[in-house]
Protein backbone atom coordinates (compact mmCIF):
# COMPACT_ATOMS: atom_id res chain seq x y z
CA UNK A 1 0.00 0.00 0.00
CA UNK A 2 1.29 3.20 -0.88
CA UNK A 3 2.13 6.42 1.73
CA UNK A 4 -0.85 8.44 0.03
CA UNK A 5 -2.96 5.92 0.08
CA UNK A 6 -2.36 5.01 3.99
CA UNK A 7 -3.20 8.32 4.92
CA UNK A 8 -6.85 8.63 2.74
CA UNK A 9 -7.68 4.91 3.69
CA UNK A 10 -8.14 3.62 7.13
CA UNK A 11 -6.44 0.03 7.85
CA UNK A 12 -8.44 -2.31 7.62
CA UNK A 13 -8.94 -6.61 9.26
CA UNK A 14 -8.95 -8.28 6.32
CA UNK A 15 -12.49 -9.20 4.91
CA UNK A 16 -11.63 -13.12 5.17
CA UNK A 17 -10.49 -13.18 8.68
CA UNK A 18 -13.31 -10.86 9.80
CA UNK A 19 -15.56 -13.23 8.01
CA UNK A 20 -14.39 -16.37 9.89
CA UNK A 21 -14.08 -13.88 13.24
CA UNK A 22 -18.00 -13.90 12.59
CA UNK A 23 -18.31 -17.41 11.42
CA UNK A 24 -16.89 -18.92 14.52
CA UNK A 25 -18.77 -16.76 16.73
CA UNK A 26 -21.90 -16.85 15.48
CA UNK A 27 -21.28 -20.92 15.09
CA UNK A 28 -20.52 -21.14 18.68
CA UNK A 29 -23.58 -19.24 19.87
CA UNK A 30 -25.77 -21.70 17.88
CA UNK A 31 -23.83 -24.57 19.25
CA UNK A 32 -24.58 -23.32 22.67
CA UNK A 33 -28.03 -22.11 22.27
CA UNK A 34 -28.78 -26.15 20.46
CA UNK A 35 -26.92 -27.71 23.75
CA UNK A 36 -28.70 -25.77 25.94
CA UNK A 37 -31.72 -23.75 25.21
CA UNK A 38 -34.42 -26.55 25.91
CA UNK A 39 -32.51 -26.46 29.71
CA UNK A 40 -32.48 -22.96 29.79
CA UNK A 41 -35.86 -22.63 28.58
CA UNK A 42 -36.95 -24.82 31.56
CA UNK A 43 -35.51 -22.52 33.70
CA UNK A 44 -37.81 -20.15 33.00
CA UNK A 45 -40.87 -22.53 33.19
CA UNK A 46 -42.45 -21.15 36.20
CA UNK A 47 -41.40 -18.08 35.35
CA UNK A 48 -43.49 -17.91 32.54
CA UNK A 49 -46.35 -20.16 34.23
CA UNK A 50 -46.65 -17.47 36.36
CA UNK A 51 -46.72 -14.53 34.17
CA UNK A 52 -49.56 -16.47 32.04
CA UNK A 53 -51.66 -16.26 35.14
CA UNK A 54 -50.96 -13.20 36.13
CA UNK A 55 -52.30 -11.63 32.56
CA UNK A 56 -55.27 -14.69 32.53
CA UNK A 57 -56.02 -12.92 36.62
CA UNK A 58 -55.58 -9.76 35.38
CA UNK A 59 -57.95 -10.01 31.71
CA UNK A 60 -60.88 -12.44 33.29
CA UNK A 61 -61.32 -10.53 36.79
CA UNK A 62 -64.23 -8.23 36.16
CA UNK A 63 -62.96 -4.77 35.03
CA UNK A 64 -64.37 -2.73 37.93
CA UNK A 65 -62.89 -4.73 40.22
CA UNK A 66 -59.51 -4.06 38.45
CA UNK A 67 -60.31 -0.07 38.40
CA UNK A 68 -61.16 0.02 41.81
CA UNK A 69 -57.68 -2.05 43.00
CA UNK A 70 -55.63 0.44 40.33
CA UNK A 71 -57.48 3.39 41.89
CA UNK A 72 -57.07 2.21 45.89
CA UNK A 73 -53.38 1.27 44.64
CA UNK A 74 -52.62 4.77 43.02
CA UNK A 75 -54.24 6.06 46.32
CA UNK A 76 -52.57 3.94 48.66
CA UNK A 77 -48.81 5.25 47.06
CA UNK A 78 -49.74 8.80 46.67
CA UNK A 79 -52.34 10.11 49.00
CA UNK A 80 -53.97 12.17 46.16
CA UNK A 81 -57.36 12.03 45.21
CA UNK A 82 -56.47 14.02 42.20
CA UNK A 83 -53.88 11.53 40.69
CA UNK A 84 -56.58 8.81 41.82
CA UNK A 85 -59.35 10.00 40.15
CA UNK A 86 -56.86 10.26 36.75
CA UNK A 87 -56.10 6.69 36.66
CA UNK A 88 -59.82 6.13 37.06
CA UNK A 89 -60.47 8.10 34.24
CA UNK A 90 -57.48 7.02 32.41
CA UNK A 91 -58.21 3.47 32.62
CA UNK A 92 -61.95 3.70 31.95
CA UNK A 93 -60.99 6.08 28.37
CA UNK A 94 -58.47 2.87 27.82
CA UNK A 95 -61.28 -0.07 28.24
CA UNK A 96 -63.83 2.59 26.26
CA UNK A 97 -61.64 2.78 23.22
CA UNK A 98 -61.28 -0.99 23.37
CA UNK A 99 -57.81 -1.25 24.51
CA UNK A 100 -58.49 -2.58 28.10
CA UNK A 101 -57.50 -6.30 27.53
CA UNK A 102 -53.96 -4.97 25.66
CA UNK A 103 -53.48 -2.90 28.39
CA UNK A 104 -54.16 -5.52 31.52
CA UNK A 105 -51.64 -7.70 29.53
CA UNK A 106 -49.33 -4.93 29.35
CA UNK A 107 -49.65 -4.21 32.98
CA UNK A 108 -48.88 -7.68 33.77
CA UNK A 109 -45.90 -7.93 31.74
CA UNK A 110 -44.43 -4.33 33.20
CA UNK A 111 -45.48 -5.16 36.98
CA UNK A 112 -43.88 -8.66 36.89
CA UNK A 113 -40.41 -7.26 34.91
CA UNK A 114 -40.36 -4.12 37.00
CA UNK A 115 -40.80 -6.72 40.82
CA UNK A 116 -38.22 -8.87 39.13
CA UNK A 117 -35.68 -5.74 37.97
CA UNK A 118 -36.41 -4.63 42.17
CA UNK A 119 -35.66 -7.76 43.35
CA UNK A 120 -32.50 -8.23 41.23
CA UNK A 121 -31.20 -4.85 41.18
CA UNK A 122 -31.37 -3.69 44.73
CA UNK A 123 -29.37 -6.63 46.26
CA UNK A 124 -26.35 -5.96 43.61
CA UNK A 125 -27.14 -2.13 44.10
CA UNK A 126 -25.98 -2.92 48.05
CA UNK A 127 -23.38 -5.25 46.80
CA UNK A 128 -21.81 -2.58 44.78
CA UNK A 129 -22.60 0.03 47.84
CA UNK A 130 -20.57 -2.30 50.38
CA UNK A 131 -17.61 -2.85 47.87
CA UNK A 132 -15.78 -0.76 45.44
CA UNK A 133 -14.37 -3.84 43.93
CA UNK A 134 -17.88 -5.05 43.12
CA UNK A 135 -18.83 -1.35 41.63
CA UNK A 136 -15.71 -0.98 39.67
CA UNK A 137 -16.83 -4.69 38.06
CA UNK A 138 -20.46 -4.02 37.83
CA UNK A 139 -20.44 -0.05 36.38
CA UNK A 140 -18.94 -1.26 33.05
CA UNK A 141 -21.43 -4.02 32.52
CA UNK A 142 -24.44 -1.22 33.38
CA UNK A 143 -23.00 1.24 30.70
CA UNK A 144 -23.37 -1.53 27.97
CA UNK A 145 -26.53 -2.43 29.58
CA UNK A 146 -27.96 1.36 29.09
CA UNK A 147 -26.11 2.39 25.65
CA UNK A 148 -26.38 -0.84 23.65
CA UNK A 149 -29.45 -0.38 21.53
CA UNK A 150 -32.27 -2.26 22.62
CA UNK A 151 -32.97 -4.67 19.09
CA UNK A 152 -29.76 -5.76 20.25
CA UNK A 153 -30.82 -7.63 22.86
CA UNK A 154 -33.41 -9.29 21.26
CA UNK A 155 -30.76 -10.56 18.97
CA UNK A 156 -29.26 -13.39 21.43
CA UNK A 157 -32.49 -14.01 23.56
CA UNK A 158 -34.46 -14.90 20.26
CA UNK A 159 -31.29 -17.48 19.29
CA UNK A 160 -31.62 -18.90 22.88
CA UNK A 161 -35.25 -19.12 23.80
CA UNK A 162 -37.13 -18.55 20.15
CA UNK A 163 -39.78 -15.66 20.38
CA UNK A 164 -42.48 -15.78 23.44
CA UNK A 165 -43.48 -14.08 26.49
CA UNK A 166 -40.06 -15.07 27.82
CA UNK A 167 -37.33 -13.80 25.41
CA UNK A 168 -39.29 -9.99 25.82
CA UNK A 169 -39.28 -10.24 29.32
CA UNK A 170 -35.47 -10.86 29.70
CA UNK A 171 -34.90 -8.24 27.05
CA UNK A 172 -37.47 -5.97 28.92
CA UNK A 173 -35.33 -6.43 32.58
CA UNK A 174 -31.63 -6.32 30.99
CA UNK A 175 -32.89 -3.09 29.24
CA UNK A 176 -34.74 -1.20 32.27
CA UNK A 177 -32.62 -2.65 35.16
CA UNK A 178 -29.46 -0.38 35.41
CA UNK A 179 -31.28 2.71 36.91
CA UNK A 180 -32.33 0.84 40.04
CA UNK A 181 -29.02 -0.35 40.99
CA UNK A 182 -27.40 2.59 40.11
CA UNK A 183 -29.53 4.62 42.22
CA UNK A 184 -29.38 2.04 45.41
CA UNK A 185 -25.97 2.40 45.40
CA UNK A 186 -25.69 6.40 45.14
CA UNK A 187 -28.54 6.33 48.03
CA UNK A 188 -26.40 3.93 50.04
CA UNK A 189 -23.23 5.75 49.28
CA UNK A 190 -24.95 9.20 50.40
CA UNK A 191 -25.94 8.22 53.45
CA UNK A 192 -24.22 10.17 56.34
CA UNK A 193 -21.46 8.90 57.62
CA UNK A 194 -22.00 10.09 61.36
CA UNK A 195 -25.50 8.30 61.20
CA UNK A 196 -23.93 5.26 60.96
CA UNK A 197 -21.41 5.85 63.25
CA UNK A 198 -24.03 6.78 65.74
CA UNK A 199 -26.16 3.73 64.40
CA UNK A 200 -22.82 1.84 65.47
CA UNK A 201 -21.98 3.13 68.66
CA UNK A 202 -25.69 2.05 70.03
CA UNK A 203 -24.46 -1.39 69.10
CA UNK A 204 -26.14 -1.93 65.30
CA UNK A 205 -24.40 -4.78 63.18
CA UNK A 206 -23.99 -4.66 59.72
CA UNK A 207 -26.98 -6.18 59.29
CA UNK A 208 -28.68 -3.67 61.48
CA UNK A 209 -27.56 -0.88 59.91
CA UNK A 210 -28.40 -1.47 56.45
CA UNK A 211 -31.97 -2.74 57.07
CA UNK A 212 -32.24 0.28 60.08
CA UNK A 213 -30.71 3.20 58.79
CA UNK A 214 -29.28 2.76 55.51
CA UNK A 215 -32.22 1.46 53.07
CA UNK A 216 -34.46 3.95 54.88
CA UNK A 217 -32.57 7.07 54.32
CA UNK A 218 -31.78 5.63 50.82
CA UNK A 219 -35.36 5.20 50.33
CA UNK A 220 -36.61 8.43 48.12
CA UNK A 221 -32.98 7.75 45.56
CA UNK A 222 -33.80 4.00 45.46
CA UNK A 223 -37.94 5.04 44.82
CA UNK A 224 -36.25 7.32 41.98
CA UNK A 225 -34.82 3.82 41.02
CA UNK A 226 -37.77 2.18 40.98
CA UNK A 227 -39.24 5.05 38.80
CA UNK A 228 -36.84 5.02 35.97
CA UNK A 229 -36.96 1.51 35.93
CA UNK A 230 -40.40 1.84 35.18
CA UNK A 231 -40.41 3.79 32.95
CA UNK A 232 -37.67 2.29 30.42
CA UNK A 233 -39.34 -1.10 30.85
CA UNK A 234 -42.69 0.89 29.61
CA UNK A 235 -40.45 2.39 27.02
CA UNK A 236 -39.41 -1.30 25.67
CA UNK A 237 -43.36 -2.67 25.00
CA UNK A 238 -43.26 -1.93 21.19
CA UNK A 239 -39.40 -3.27 20.89
CA UNK A 240 -40.41 -6.42 23.05
CA UNK A 241 -44.06 -7.00 20.61
CA UNK A 242 -41.43 -7.55 18.25
CA UNK A 243 -41.15 -11.13 19.17
CA UNK A 244 -44.44 -12.03 20.36
CA UNK A 245 -45.24 -10.07 24.14
CA UNK A 246 -49.18 -9.41 23.83
CA UNK A 247 -49.87 -5.99 24.91
CA UNK A 248 -50.26 -2.04 23.67
CA UNK A 249 -47.15 -2.61 21.41
CA UNK A 250 -48.45 -4.73 19.05
CA UNK A 251 -50.80 -2.54 17.06
CA UNK A 252 -48.52 0.44 17.56
CA UNK A 253 -45.84 -1.80 15.46
CA UNK A 254 -48.97 -2.81 13.47
CA UNK A 255 -49.97 0.61 12.69
CA UNK A 256 -46.38 1.42 11.69
CA UNK A 257 -46.24 -1.59 9.04
CA UNK A 258 -49.80 -0.66 7.77
CA UNK A 259 -49.84 3.00 8.47
CA UNK A 260 -52.77 3.40 10.53
CA UNK A 261 -52.04 6.82 12.28
CA UNK A 262 -55.08 6.64 14.59
CA UNK A 263 -54.45 3.15 16.08
CA UNK A 264 -50.91 3.75 16.85
CA UNK A 265 -51.70 7.47 18.61
CA UNK A 266 -54.67 5.42 20.72
CA UNK A 267 -52.67 2.67 21.73
CA UNK A 268 -49.63 5.30 21.99
CA UNK A 269 -51.54 7.61 24.51
CA UNK A 270 -52.57 4.33 26.60
CA UNK A 271 -48.65 3.31 27.11
CA UNK A 272 -48.22 7.37 27.95
CA UNK A 273 -51.20 7.08 30.38
CA UNK A 274 -49.49 4.18 32.43
CA UNK A 275 -46.08 6.08 32.71
CA UNK A 276 -47.80 9.00 34.00
CA UNK A 277 -49.77 7.22 36.54
CA UNK A 278 -46.99 4.84 37.37
CA UNK A 279 -44.43 8.35 37.37
CA UNK A 280 -46.59 10.11 39.73
CA UNK A 281 -47.80 7.80 42.09
CA UNK A 282 -43.94 6.68 42.58
CA UNK A 283 -42.79 10.18 42.66
CA UNK A 284 -45.51 11.20 45.23
CA UNK A 285 -44.72 7.80 47.19
CA UNK A 286 -40.62 8.93 47.46
CA UNK A 287 -41.53 12.59 48.62
CA UNK A 288 -43.84 11.20 51.19
CA UNK A 289 -41.16 8.74 52.71
CA UNK A 290 -38.82 11.62 52.93
CA UNK A 291 -40.76 13.60 54.30
CA UNK A 292 -41.87 11.15 57.06
CA UNK A 293 -38.16 10.39 57.34
CA UNK A 294 -37.46 13.93 57.79
CA UNK A 295 -39.85 14.10 60.87
CA UNK A 296 -38.16 11.54 62.55
CA UNK A 297 -34.78 12.38 61.61
CA UNK A 298 -36.22 16.22 63.02
CA UNK A 299 -37.64 14.12 66.42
Amino acid sequence: MSESNWLSEFPEMDRSDLRAIRKTLDGAYRDFSREYGDLIESFFDPLLSFLVWFEKLLISTPWVIVLGVCTALIYAASRSWKLSLSCCVSLTLIGYFGMWEDTMRTLSIITVCTLLAIVMGIPIGIAMARSNRVQALVTPLLDVMQTMPAFVYLIPVVMLLGIGKIPGLIAVVIYAIPPVIRLTNLGIRLVDKEVLEAATAFGANKKQRLLGVQLPLAMPTIMAGINQTIMMALSMVVIASMIGVKGLGQPVLKSITNQYFTLGLLNGLAIVALAILFDRASQAYAKRTQAHLGELTHD
